[in-house]
């Protein structure tokens, strides 16, 4: 599917365009083929794994990093094997890019894409909504919790 590159889409500041957001947002998932929904998921799964997201800020932030480094950014709480597969699913998306020296002891370098930036800038305004709402969303569950009981 082909999306006019000036369509835009609604993405925070004035709530005005929220219905013509909707409504064109209806439109590009009506309008998906089968293979392009398919593709639209997997894609979303790198905004929803923490991972994926961390690896992105990282090297959006600090620029190329070895394994070792982008492990260290994550206070070792991942495992080896989770960011392995993590970079190459990134890899395989075209969000970062994996650079083999060939040397040993060996050295493979990552970086983030333009499309990874893209998708990071894009997702930062999430974040700092999200952060900027924490009282609200405590609040809310404290609000919950009290029902439920």
């Amino acid at each position: 599917m082909i999306v006019d590159k000036q369509t835009k889409i609604y993405s925070g500041g004035d709530m005005g365009d929220w219905d013509a957001t909707l409504k064109l947002s209806k439109k590009l998932c009506d309008g998906l083929s089968e293979d392009d929904d398919g593709l639209k998921r997997e894609i979303l799964t790198h905004a929803g794994n923490r991972w994926s997201l961390g690896v992105l800020h990282a090297l959006g932030t600090d620029g190329a990093l070895r394994h070792g480094e982008i492990r260290r950014y994550f206070c070792e709480k991942i495992t080896q094997r989770m960011l392995t597969r993590t970079l190459r699913q990134l890899e395989r998306d075209g969000l970062i890019s994996r650079y083999d020296y060939h040397k040993k002891p060996p050295i493979v370098v990552y970086e983030i894409t333009s499309m990874g930036k893209e998708m990071l800038i894009h997702i930062l305004p999430l974040w700092h909504w999200i952060i900027t709402s924490s009282d609200n969303f405590r609040e809310a569950r404290y609000r919950y919790e009290r029902r439920q009981n």
